[in-house]
């Protein structure tokens, strides 16, 4: 008699264990379906961009509640340099009015270099990749505010060498490692 009673306290335990509430449960429902809500939202953001670029220009990848629109630095800049060039404004011109239709997302803006160091004509400016890639950063940001992207919305950041994608000891690897990445999240707004 004892065992049945431990063995039928167990069993309701273990039941217990396994139930949510209804209220979690809804919880739990509405927290999916905006998810859902959010990833067909960079969908479409996907889909627009998409539209607009060539392959030569940026390749777009959708990932885990972000989109990267991935941009090679020569389209942007000159080597070495980090003024935005005719044709990087041409393909920003692209990106920023789909980007000015954000509200809520957020657009950070990402630069990398390869790990070649600073030349002697930019060393007093950059004393390393790291302040080059913020400057380029940067550059794009204000491009893109000029355009009509909400600037709460975006930031900027530099990383220099650091993330390589590619080999640097390449001059293809080296090329892929210097990109800028415009990076859309649905995360919230602080």
């Amino acid at each position: 008699m004892y065992v049945l009673r431990m063995a039928v306290l167990a069993c309701a335990v273990a039941v217990a264990a396994g139930c949510v509430s209804e209220s979690t449960y809804k919880k739990e429902e509405a927290q999916a379906n905006q998810y859902k809500a959010e990833d067909g939202q960079l969908t479409a953001l996907n889909q627009q961009l998409s539209s607009k670029l060539s392959k030569d220009e940026a390749t777009i990848q959708q990932l885990n509640g972000e989109l990267k629109v991935t941009v090679v630095n020569q389209v942007l800049f000159a080597e070495g340099g980090y003024a935005l060039n005719g044709t990087g404004e041409k393909t920003l011109d692209k990106i920023a009015p789909t980007l000015a239709t954000l509200s809520k997302q957020r657009v950070a803006v990402e630069a990398f270099t390869d790990n070649v160091p600073i030349g002697e004509a930019l060393k007093a400016r950059f004393p390393s990749n790291v302040e080059l890639s913020s400057a380029r950063a940067d550059e794009v940001v204000r491009y893109l505010g000029k355009k009509g992207v909400p600037d709460r919305l975006m930031s900027a950041q530099g990383f220099g060498e650091r993330h390589p994608v590619a080999s640097n000891d390449t001059a293809e690897g080296r090329a892929q490692n210097r990109r800028v990445e415009i990076v859309i999240t649905n995360a919230p707004l602080q």
